[in-house]
């Protein structure tokens, strides 16, 4: 059966209505992504692929094959540590709140860790300001390639990289133009959280966010799939990896893509007390209208961005205030996740030593050295 025909079967199954619609095996599933990555499917029937699936739900063993093929077109980069955390929030960014996260790899790094990030300038359906918009404003830039993020992981003075989707999964970032037409949050967004471009000595571990409840397991499996040697899902603002400020949050952490366990969490137990649940907006920012305009790159985005870079660069020098205290109680939940801390509260004492002695500070700043 040649390109055409599979992708119309594929459709004819996946696209039939909630009843009549048939899953997919996970072969099927790995070829009919590859046909799109590789560009040799019609745009119309790719579309019509990644929002059938959505409608009908999609299965574990087609989220797998998914993943199987983007990761089939990525030659793992060899890296010269023994542990890898690769951080994922949302890449449609932020619109509610100024993201600290741009800045955690950093505190993380300063912590003895060796974290890569990874995501895109701009993405639908938010548009918000994402980590590479952040990052750039604070005079960081994404990475040029997988061997420069390489070299500032292994580095002892640095230790933790940003990586646009475009150097890490180029197959996969060839389809923004298509997903910004699908509108709709299609599965990819679920599953580029477990794209796996780097082999650690011993293991990578993944970490990212979840807002509604099904999603733990399905990230959990998803890490496992991908060749993580473990995940930690935080039940975080705007689906990212920095819990509520103000209540009572969740993380789960998996070693086997099966069984999860629950970490309660109290920013009380921190000292975190705090009157909005994230960073807020700077007040030019808080009407609806102005964040209503949901488009590649747009003002209110950027101009977030902006701020965030500012208020990221004040904590990392040691100012306290809701960026700080965001990224303490981040960096508190991945600690103890990877086992490195005895407490969420020791781990919390370590993350405001390295911001008080500028060694977080010191982190950020050694990464420029490799662009």
């Amino acid at each position: 059966m040649n390109d055409s025909e599979f992708m119309r079967d594929v459709l004819q199954r996946i696209a039939t209505g909630p009843t009549l619609s048939k899953d997919l095996p996970r072969d099927d599933a790995f070829r009919a992504m590859r046909i799109v990555l590789e560009g040799r499917a019609d745009e119309v029937q790719a579309g019509i692929f990644f929002i059938a699936l959505r409608m009908k739900r999609e299965t574990d063993e087609e989220l797998a094959g998914l993943l199987d093929a983007i990761n089939s077109g990525i030659a793992p980069q060899p890296l010269a540590v023994d542990h890898l955390v690769c951080i994922v929030d949302p890449y449609d960014g932020y619109l509610r709140g100024s993201p600290a996260a741009p800045f955690l790899p950093a505190v993380l790094a300063a912590c003895g860790l060796r974290v890569l990030t990874h995501g895109v300038q701009s993405m639908g359906p938010k548009f918000g300001a994402s980590h590479q918009s952040v990052l750039a404003a604070a005079g960081v830039p994404a990475l040029a390639s997988v061997q420069t993020a390489a070299a500032s992981l292994e580095s002892d003075t640095c230790g933790w990289a940003y990586v646009s989707q475009s150097i890490l999964a180029p197959e996969l970032a060839g389809l923004a133009a298509l997903r910004t037409r699908i509108v709709k949050r299609p599965c990819l967004t679920t599953i580029e959280v477990a794209v796996n471009a780097f082999e650690p000595r011993v293991g990578s571990h993944m970490v990212t966010g979840f807002v509604h409840k099904p999603y733990p397991p399905v990230y959990a499996r998803i890490a496992k799939e991908g060749g993580f040697a473990s995940s930690i899902v935080v039940r975080g603002v705007e689906g990212g990896v920095t819990p509520s400020l103000t209540q009572a949050s969740r993380y789960f952490s998996s070693y086997d893509g099966e069984s999860l366990e629950l970490v309660e969490l109290d920013p009380a137990e921190l000292g975190i007390e705090r009157e909005a649940r994230a960073v807020p907006l700077p007040s030019q920012l808080v009407s609806d209208s102005v964040r209503s305009v949901k488009a590649p790159d747009n003002p209110f985005a950027h101009e977030l961005s902006q701020h965030a870079a500012t208020l990221g660069m004040a904590a990392l020098g040691g100012e306290v205030g809701y960026t700080r205290d965001s990224l303490v109680y981040a960096a508190a939940v991945i600690l103890h996740g990877r086992g490195v801390a005895n407490s969420i509260s020791d781990a919390a004492d370590h993350a405001r030593a390295v911001l008080d002695d500028g060694s977080a500070l010191g982190r950020f700043s050694a990464v420029k050295s490799f662009q």
